[in-house]
């Protein structure tokens, strides 16, 4: 890693813990020194997350180090599994078992025969990338670990795949789109990865009609789904007006049904609506339209094909973490090997509509239209009825862009 002035990236163990920590009635043990759970708690929290008898660590002394010993961890999973009878018990790697190389999926193998909770080993210890590697590594190792094999397909069902408690608002754009999708199609949300789901909802996830991935990383997941249970699946994440419209036309082509027109319509005339803007930029006089995005990589796509649709010029696409996990990424999405590279972007911007997270905004000039659109955030309490996507999150952007133009 790289030496940072401001927050680093958080790595791929912090992105699989906080994704395991949405999972009512199960349990996330990591193996390793106490101090390394115990600094990664402030994070948790400022997620929102609820890690009270739910985050356990082992702790580890230096013989356990030196000599391999795992007395700890198999004690640990023994006295979690009768005090607390979870249903499962995810077993994390820290960074020091990760170095040593301790087999940890060999441990949760021979002790499987001595608890009630089901298993799970997640062996990353934070060396194999970022958090977006870390996601897309827990969506596979749950979707195969705990779906179970006798589902039978309910029609009007859906799974939702990507949806990152990292991502700022995520709860209000889930809340979005199971409202869109109620109304437009009368589906519901059964098991939602990984944001306030359950374990009973991931092992019912066989008997969805249809699974949306609302992040790259979940695109693994889907696939292997669909091969297990023959579910299709939806990659479209509904930013702006026309992507909200085409998501709720692929969902319901997935499902066999149309959406409602009522619905669609009152989407498109928001969008005819955008016509509106001419009038705001002719007020801007001759300040240049032009914006910048930073954050993950579908909220940058998303969000910058909605100011391009506007008539505005997004100069900078810039994605928050590396591309290694992402699917075919598009060209115009730069991910950054140092802080410092995106920091001297963001410094040089002028009279630009900005949608970033709290460290670029403090560091962007004050002649810039400042928006939190990603993290990391500095705020305490974070709306869960404010979205980004969908047709509120298109209301939200679009009064962003028309405030930019009145600057």
């Amino acid at each position: 890693m790289s030496l940072v002035r401001f927050l680093p990236i958080p790595s791929d163990r912090m992105g699989i813990i906080w994704s395991l920590l949405t999972v009512q009635g199960a349990i996330v043990l990591e193996y390793g020194p106490a101090g390394t759970t115990h600094y990664s708690m402030g994070l948790y929290g400022g997620l929102g997350l609820r890690f009270q008898n739910r985050l356990f660590t082992t702790h580890m002394s230096e013989d356990d180090v030196v000599m391999g010993d795992v007395t700890r961890l198999e004690e640990a999973i023994i006295e979690l599994d009768k005090s607390y009878a979870p249903k499962v018990i995810f077993v994390v790697a820290s960074s020091v078992t990760a170095v040593i190389g301790t087999d940890i999926k060999g441990v949760c193998r021979y002790m499987q025969n001595e608890v009630k909770a089901k298993l799970v080993a997640f062996e990353q210890g934070g060396f194999r990338g970022d958090y977006s590697v870390g996601l897309a590594e827990t969506y596979k190792l749950l979707v195969r670990n705990l779906p179970q094999k006798d589902a039978v397909q309910e029609a009007g069902v859906y799974n939702i795949i990507g949806a990152s408690a990292w991502r700022y608002r995520m709860a209000s754009d889930i809340w979005e789109v199971k409202s869109l999708l109620s109304e437009a199609l009368d589906l519901r949300c059964n098991a939602c990865l990984c944001c306030d789901t359950s374990v009973d909802e991931l092992q019912a996830m066989g008997k969805a009609q249809v699974n949306i991935v609302l992040g790259n990383e979940g695109l693994a997941a889907a696939k292997y789904l669909e091969e297990k249970f023959g579910t299709p699946y939806v990659y479209a994440v509904p930013y702006g007006y026309s992507g909200t419209v085409s998501f709720l036309e692929q969902v319901g082509a997935a499902v066999g049904k149309a959406p409602e027109p009522m619905v669609l319509m009152r989407i498109k005339m928001k969008e005819k609506g955008m016509s509106m803007l001419s009038m705001f930029a002719m007020m801007g006089g001759s300040k240049p339209r032009q914006a910048a995005v930073k954050g993950d990589y579908d909220l940058v796509q998303g969000v910058g094909a909605f100011l391009e649709q506007a008539g505005i010029s997004v100069t900078h696409k810039m994605c928050a973490h590396s591309l290694k996990a992402i699917t075919e990424p598009v060209a115009d999405v730069e991910a950054y090997a140092e802080e410092g590279e995106w920091l001297q972007e963001i410094r040089e911007l002028r009279d630009t509509l900005l949608f970033a997270d709290d460290v670029a905004l403090t560091q962007a000039d004050a002649s810039n239209t400042k928006v939190l659109i990603s993290a990391p955030f500095m705020n305490g309490v974070v709306a869960t009825h404010m979205p980004f996507m969908g047709e509120k999150g298109a209301d939200f952007l679009l009064e962003q862009i028309q405030g930019y133009y009145q600057k």
